[in-house]
C-alpha cells in the first residue's frame, strides 16, 4: 500500500534510507530538512507499507526552473528508497507513479531528478539535457539529469534547473570525486 508520510513514520523512513544507502546519514538528514523547509510548493511524501511495515519513501520537494518566461514552480524526486530485501518487487515503481501522479494532480509542471536513465526511464522520465533544461551542476552526469513532463508543462519552461538551498546546504547535489 501507499500512503501519505505521517510523523509517525519518521523514525521508520530513517530507517529505510540509512539501510536502502548505507551512507554517512547524508540521506536521512536531507529528508528531515526537507520536510520543514520553506518552499514554494509544499513537499510530498509517501511511504510504502507492507503488512504494517513502512519498507520504502519517496519524497518530491520543491525547486525551480529559470525559465526566459519567468520562474518556474517544479518539484524534485528525491530521495527514492526501498528497504534492500523489499527491491526487485516493483515497490519503487509504484512509489514513482504515485509521486508523479500526485504531483500532476497539483499542477506541478515538472519533476526532475538525478538518477539512471535505465531505471527510471521507463518510469516517465526522460533526459532533461535533450528537452533543454540545463543541469544545476557541473558533477551531475549528463545521463543522470532527467525530468518528467506533467499535463501542466507548457514548451516555453526550459531553462536551468535549480535545486532548493537544502540541497546545497547537505552537499546533495551531483557526484563527489572520492578521490579528489
Amino acid at each position: 500500500m501507499i500512503r501519505d508520510e505521517t510523523v509517525d513514520d519518521h523514525r521508520a523512513v530513517r530507517g529505510v534510507h540509512v539501510r536502502a544507502f548505507d551512507d554517512d546519514d547524508r540521506i536521512p538528514r536531507l529528508v528531515a530538512a526537507l520536510r520543514v523547509a520553506e518552499a514554494a510548493v509544499t513537499p510530498l511524501s509517501f511511504v510504502a507499507v507492507v503488512n504494517d511495515q513502512v519498507v520504502g519513501h519517496v519524497l518530491l520537494s520543491a525547486a525551480r526552473v529559470d525559465a526566459p518566461r519567468r520562474i518556474v514552480d517544479v518539484l524534485t524526486l528525491s530521495p527514492l528508497a526501498v528497504l534492500p530485501e523489499f527491491q526487485r518487487r516493483g515497490i519503487g515503481t509504484r512509489l514513482i507513479a504515485h509521486a508523479l501522479e500526485a504531483a500532476d494532480r497539483q499542477g506541478v509542471p515538472l519533476v526532475f531528478l538525478e538518477g539512471s536513465p535505465r531505471y527510471y526511464g521507463v518510469r516517465g522520465f526522460d533526459s532533461a539535457a535533450a528537452a533543454g533544461f540545463r543541469s544545476p551542476s557541473l558533477r551531475i552526469p549528463e545521463p543522470a539529469f532527467q525530468v518528467a513532463r506533467l499535463s501542466a508543462h507548457e514548451p516555453w519552461m526550459t531553462g536551468t534547473f535549480v535545486y532548493s538551498e537544502t540541497f546545497w546546504a547537505l552537499d546533495c547535489v551531483g557526484l563527489r570525486d572520492p578521490n579528489a
